[in-house]
């Protein structure tokens, strides 16, 4: 249901102004040998997977961008890439096979000696470029998408020190100044969407968690210093969800439409784990206190707790009451916050203090009451006493921990809310969604103190006859 909710909201946003992209399935580069070559079905698949990372508009290493036909042929600090005809006076073809240095992809596997085949042979055809109108690129890579409503803002998170909101747009991730009153800067990346963001312990990076539908998973890593792209890594033929850092800030975890539980080395970008616990999509992760084991929630219904050190599935830690979309760890205690498809918060903890049995819940600590819409979004406050809680139908809820009291209502909203963030200090809470606004409100009281459209606005040139 949240993939629903979420897809069919950016679907209206990308039609109002945002741009609509249309694209093809991920297909398989393996064909026979009398078959022609595909750049479209073939090349670019192999360029998104294990090119594009490096060579973006947001990176553009030796000043190369492999993001579209173009820019591939037009080449980079060497030369043009391929000189159609002739595969032997090709540049990719030589640093593919490494006989010229570096060997690329650059830090990653080598392609296969029949991946490396694929791309000689579409050089000596005439290195053609195939791909159909329909999935040719709306907007141009690395420039700025230009707003004629709102978008449907997915994600949102605060800097460890207060000062910095980060803001998910249209191939864009936002930055702001905590309380809203400017706009800081303008992340421009790869994935059409961002789905989630999450900034490391020590605030050094922002990780931007998302992708192209369709098409390949991204995870971006930013310098906050120097607000540059430091790491960019393509996983699946679509979008990724749910980031989170360890406590230490080593590893990076994530989920994928294609059922698995993702976790990077933060320092490489090389995936030491690839689990396949869940039955279908993942939508969230966390990890304990120690950073030794994780917590992933899904559409299968399950809360799935895990073992990193080898990637063994422990246990489902609740009851299989619908589908799980949001989760979230208490800042200093091995305990989780989840919410789904029937709409009532539970509070679970990580740590089981009894034997196991057959339906058995004796890890739930508390529910909450039940909301009128679904759970799309879960927040604990930075000291654990509150928790925040949105979803479907444009409610935000917040809660006392420990009594499961409701302590305010955030009202206001004008649909479904997707993503909730507490400042770092505990005295502020925002709030966005479906409606494009980014909410600021006090905790205590819940008093709305700030509302606004996080990205520029232009005028359509669209008008109602």
């Amino acid at each position: 249901m949240r993939g629903f909710f979420k897809s069919l909201a950016f679907l209206s946003a990308c039609l109002s102004g945002g741009g609509l992209v249309l694209s093809h399935p991920l297909q398989d580069s393996a064909v026979k040998k009398e078959e022609p070559v595909s750049y479209f079905k073939q090349i670019r698949p192999i360029l998104q997977r294990q090119c594009q990372g490096c060579h973006q508009p947001a990176s553009k290493q030796a000043d190369l961008m492999l993001t579209s036909y173009e820019t591939f042929k037009s080449g980079g600090r060497s030369g043009p890439t391929f000189v159609p005809g002739q595969p032997d006076q090709s540049l990719v073809v030589a640093y593919l096979k490494g006989d010229k240095q570096p060997r690329m992809p650059f830090g990653g596997e080598p392609l296969s000696p029949d991946q490396i085949e694929l791309f000689r042979r579409w050089i000596v055809a005439g290195a053609q470029d195939d791909t159909p109108e329909a999935a040719r690129e709306t907007v141009v890579a690395g420039k700025a998408p230009v707003y004629h409503a709102a978008p449907v803002i997915t994600a949102l998170a605060y800097s460890p020190d207060g000062t910095t909101l980060a803001v998910s747009g249209y191939r864009e991730v936002l930055l702001h100044k905590a309380d809203g009153s400017e706009m800081i800067d303008r992340l421009l990346g790869l994935s059409d969407r961002i789905q989630s963001l999450a900034y490391s312990p020590d605030g050094r990076l922002l990780a931007a968690v998302g992708g192209t539908p369709a098409r390949f998973g991204e995870i971006q890593l930013w310098d906050t210093a120097t607000r540059k792209l430091k790491r960019s890594v393509t996983l699946t033929a679509d979008t990724l969800f749910g980031a989170s850092f360890s406590p230490d800030g080593s590893k990076l975890a994530c989920g994928a439409t294609d059922k698995t539980i993702r976790v990077l080395a933060v320092d490489s970008g090389k995936e030491l784990l690839k689990m396949t616990h869940h039955d279908n999509w993942v939508f969230g992760t966390v990890f304990s206190v120690d950073g030794n084991r994780l917590v992933s929630v899904g559409r299968d219904r399950a809360a799935k707790l895990t073992e990193l050190a080898t990637g063994a599935f422990i246990e489902n830690l609740n009851l299989l009451r619908g589908e799980l979309d949001a989760v979230s760890r208490h800042p200093k205690k091995n305990v989780v916050l989840i919410g789904g498809e029937d709409r009532t918060p539970f509070l679970y903890s990580m740590n089981r203090t009894q034997s196991m049995r057959i339906a058995d819940d004796s890890t739930l600590i508390r529910q909450f009451e039940k909301q009128e819409g679904l759970i799309i979004s879960v927040a604990f406050s930075p000291d654990g006493r509150r928790i925040a809680v949105g979803g479907a139908a444009g409610e935000v809820n917040l809660y006392d921990t420990d009594s499961g009291e409701k302590v305010a209502a955030l009202s206001g909203h004008e649909g479904g809310i997707y993503t909730i963030a507490f400042h770092s200090q505990g005295r502020q809470v925002a709030t966005a969604g479906f409606d494009g606004k980014v909410r600021i409100y006090e905790v205590d009281s819940g008093k709305l103190v700030k509302e606004f459209v996080p990205v520029p606005l232009e005028k359509s040139t669209l008008s109602m006859k």
